[in-house]
């Protein structure tokens, strides 16, 4: 099935109303109101706040707002393959952590997602949010990425050099393709 990313973005939107409650910026300004909402299909609301703080110690960014991160939770609550695998992987981390992962704090919550870190259950979080997260029109906005300009991309944006490397060669920054016309 194909979806064109104005279809993806009007539906993101319908089903993730975000906004942003600690956002002044530019995020603010794309999202319809200030407070968001996530309808849940599979999951149940303990499950979704749990994966989302869970993708939160997986991808940290301390000022990306959770409607950002609400996009993971959305891919994982509407794919039913990963129901099973979901559910099973949810009860693991709260047995490790004694009953209740979400009750522990900050740290020992992140040393049971160590722990879990390359389990099938694990990877499925961080390879859906590795889409999921990072291609939307929020997480563009609080990043700074302002999308493709035109044919020339990111060559001519001022991004094809390397002097975020120590000394790096000239030639090393590649070449610059000529713009058509």
């Amino acid at each position: 099935m194909s979806l064109s990313r104005r279809n993806f973005l009007r539906n993101s939107r319908n089903a993730l109303i975000g906004a942003l409650a600690f956002s002044n910026g530019a995020i603010a300004l794309l999202a319809p109101s200030r407070a968001w909402s996530l309808p849940l299909q599979m999951l149940t609301t303990t499950e979704a706040e749990t994966l989302l703080k869970l993708t939160r110690h997986i991808f940290p960014h301390e000022t990306l707002e959770d409607a950002v991160y609400a996009f993971v939770v959305r891919d994982l609550d509407k794919n039913p393959a990963t129901h099973s695998l979901m559910d099973t992987g949810l009860k693991d981390l709260n047995r490790r952590a004694g009953g209740d992962w979400l009750a522990l704090d900050s740290e020992e919550q992140f040393r049971h997602v160590e722990a879990i870190a390359g389990t099938q259950f694990f990877e499925t979080i961080r390879s859906t949010a590795v889409v999921s997260l990072y291609n939307n029109e929020l997480a563009f906005a609080h990043f700074g990425y302002e999308g493709a300009k035109g044919d020339g991309g990111y060559l001519y944006a001022g991004f094809n050099d390397l002097e975020w490397l120590p000394d790096p060669a000239p030639a090393d920054s590649g070449i610059k393709p000529r713009l058509p016309g």
